[in-house]
């Protein structure tokens, strides 16, 4: 790994811890997020986590952090690219998972429009996208077994890295309250 990739992942992982102590002097007490997976596959580091937004909604979360100087695609991008080309960043709930969804997927940073061709293929700023997910926990009192879905593509002007797509993730998830 190189010392940029490093400091990238440092300064994201500061900016992280930052905004949980700003959230934690708000007078709400926020219960501490749940890292569930962490991984790398295709040059991009993966975490995905439980958390509990200041509405007291829960939702997942999933930083997605690509090599030095990579993009990722948007995740209003078609399944299979436009025209061939890229693959959406999605964070999903398979449909054996015991969540529900409780809201649509939303993004860290706006997509961009790229500087080349096709123009409809958005593309995420260089670095690190967070998606977040709002979701229903199982009713119970017990912790159980889940899975969620992921896919994603990242590229450089050089090249890309092989998609990841719908990647299945067995995740330990507790039960709501």
């Amino acid at each position: 790994m190189d010392m940029n990739f490093k400091n990238k992942l440092k300064f994201a992982l500061l900016i992280m811890a930052m905004s949980l102590l700003i959230s934690s002097c708000s007078g709400e007490k926020a219960a501490e997020p749940i890292l569930l997976e962490t991984f790398t596959k295709n040059s991009v580091t993966v975490s995905i986590y439980l958390e509990t937004m200041q509405d007291g909604q829960d939702a997942l979360v999933a930083h997605f952090v690509p090599p030095e100087d990579a993009h990722l695609y948007s995740k209003d991008i078609p399944r299979n690219g436009v025209e061939g080309l890229g693959r959406p960043t999605l964070l999903e709930l398979t449909p054996n998972s015991q969540m529900q969804a409780a809201g649509g997927l939303f993004e860290s940073s706006p997509a961009q429009i790229p500087e080349f061709e096709p123009k409809e293929l958005l593309i995420y700023p260089v670095g690190m996208v967070t998606l977040t997910l709002p979701v229903t926990l199982p009713a119970g009192s017990n912790w159980v077994e889940d899975e969620i879905s992921i896919t994603f593509m990242a590229c450089t002007d050089r090249g890309c890295k092989p998609p990841v797509e719908n990647e299945v993730i067995s995740v330990r998830i507790p039960p709501q309250g």
